[in-house]
């Protein structure tokens, strides 16, 4: 039973290593979203960071704020979506088939 517990540990702190790498990677990765045909690009890292608003000049008008507004809200919150997708994706193979035992934890 002993052998058991020790190999068991052994599994959970690779296991961890693991998502712990994989963490890493997912925050190092670059997303990119855009909305109104390119007009607007919203970029971010996987931390959920927004590193670059791209704006182009055409969309820019004084009398149409609430457009650009928008177009920026949609890039901005598809390119969070992308990094939830990666991430659910990512981090979900780690927990996927897991058999723990009840009343382990």
């Amino acid at each position: 039973m002993k052998g058991n517990m020790n190999n068991m540990m052994k599994q959970m702190q690779k296991m961890q290593k693991k998502m712990m790498k994989a963490q890493e990677e997912l925050h190092e990765m670059t997303f990119e979203a855009s909305a109104g045909g390119g007009m607007v690009k919203v970029t971010a890292n996987g931390k959920k960071e927004i590193t670059d608003v791209e704006i182009s000049e055409e969309v820019v008008d004084p009398d149409d704020i609430d457009m650009l507004q928008d177009l920026i809200l949609t890039a901005a919150n598809d390119v969070i979506q992308q990094i939830e997708d990666k991430t659910n994706e990512t981090m979900g193979q780690f927990t996927k088939g897991m058999n723990l035992p009840g009343g382990m934890f």
